[in-house]
């Protein structure tokens, strides 16, 4: 367990003051500890002191819920998102890293106090993140060696966060609701997955294996000028969300590894599945799926045959993502896999109910701000 005091920024300047010179100094002799003083049985006075739980299972502990809240790694935006589903964000949030997908961020939408937060470059490193004075970095758990350790080096404390199934995502927002002390919040965020993860698992409850269709998930991209596609690692959210849908994730022997594995289309045409969903982070999947649509290889496969080729819908995300917008992506997938279950749900209108709900952005900033940059299938 780490304690974090009020100190740490002195002790860090202390400790980068005395490595300054060149002259190798003894380690000095500590004292012996003084006799204890005697109990205090006075009534324990109020404390602000909060205990956090990461996703590696490191515990922190501070004197007061963190003021200075930083961002920063890979994939930082998921976990900024994760953050504005509580209001005191706005505040408390100082500094991060966007990596935009669309070239355009809901972050605005969100926060008018946005202008105001240091935003890093690409790849921030810690010599970059402690001048923004950080009470704690918030980071991707794979960042840990990476980013993670340098950064308690020099006293500035981390927590990771992992996101990557439904289970952990609810753990990593009771982190969150604990550093901005609003538990409430994460009840009613919470109430809001729920309540339609429940709908889904008690549409597919009755069921049988022989009735999850064969589904693909691919991701595609022409980044560097050569085309590839690629399946997500077993463990990721992407294979769970195609299994909690009713559907059977025709490539996780062939993803046993910690990331997306490149695949032939020999290997597609072999596994030759019901539906193919098509996943485009840096462009837009529909016009993926229309020239797949018109290649003749791809043209003989069973699901292109049966118009069951889809774009994977998505706004300034992909939806298929540890984002807050899993969600939306696991309810199109089932609308997709199962539309005999759930056909009647109308996804613009389960996204007019996220924005509204978790993020307060009107119907009618949702409408002119929103729905024109929704891509993929959605309306399917």
């Amino acid at each position: 367990m780490k304690r974090i005091g009020i100190f740490t920024i002195i002790v860090l300047g202390l400790v980068l003051a005395a490595c300054g010179g060149t002259d190798s100094t003894p380690t000095p002799t500590l004292p012996e500890a003084p006799a204890l003083a005697p109990r205090d049985t006075a009534a324990p006075t109020e404390t602000n002191e909060i205990t956090l739980t990461d996703s590696s299972g490191q515990t922190l502990v501070f004197p007061a819920p963190p003021e200075r809240v930083v961002v920063a790694g890979r994939a930082g935006q998921m976990i900024i998102h994760a953050l504005y589903l509580f209001p005191e964000a706005q505040d408390r949030v100082v500094a991060m890293e966007q990596r935009l997908q669309r070239q355009i961020s809901s972050l605005p939408l969100i926060d008018p106090k946005l202008e105001e937060k240091i935003q890093f470059e690409r790849d921030a490193a810690a010599e970059q993140i402690a001048p923004t004075q950080p009470e704690i970095v918030l980071m991707k758990s794979y960042l840990a060696e990476q980013l993670g350790e340098p950064l308690n080096e020099i006293g500035i404390p981390t927590a990771l966060m992992d996101l990557e199934s439904p289970a952990q995502f609810f753990k990593d927002l009771e982190m969150i609701g604990t550093m901005f002390g609003n538990l409430p919040r994460v009840d009613t965020v919470k109430s809001f997955y729920q309540v339609r993860l429940d709908e889904l698992q008690d549409g597919i409850a009755g069921l049988s294996e022989d009735e999850f269709p064969r589904v693909l998930l691919l991701q595609y991209s022409d980044r560097g000028g050569d085309i590839a596609f690629n399946v997500p690692a077993a463990a990721w959210l992407q294979t769970s969300m195609v299994e909690n849908a009713g559907g059977d994730p025709v490539w996780v022997e062939a993803a046993k590894g910690g990331g997306w594995t490149v695949v032939n289309f020999e290997q597609i045409a072999s596994w030759n599945p019901d539906i193919i969903m098509i996943i485009n982070y840096f462009g837009n999947p529909d016009e993926v799926v229309q020239n797949l649509m018109e290649d003749a290889n791809w043209s003989a496969l069973e699901a292109t045959k049966n118009n069951q080729l889809y774009a994977f819908p998505g706004d300034f995300l992909s939806w298929d993502q540890p984002d807050t917008r899993w969600i939306l992506g696991q309810m199109w997938l089932a609308k997709i896999i199962h539309p005999e279950l759930f056909g009647d749900w109308d996804m613009l209108e389960q996204a007019s109910e996220f924005y509204e709900e978790l993020y307060g952005i009107d119907q009618s900033t949702f409408e002119s701000e929103i729905v024109p940059i929704f891509n993929g299938d959605i309306e399917k």
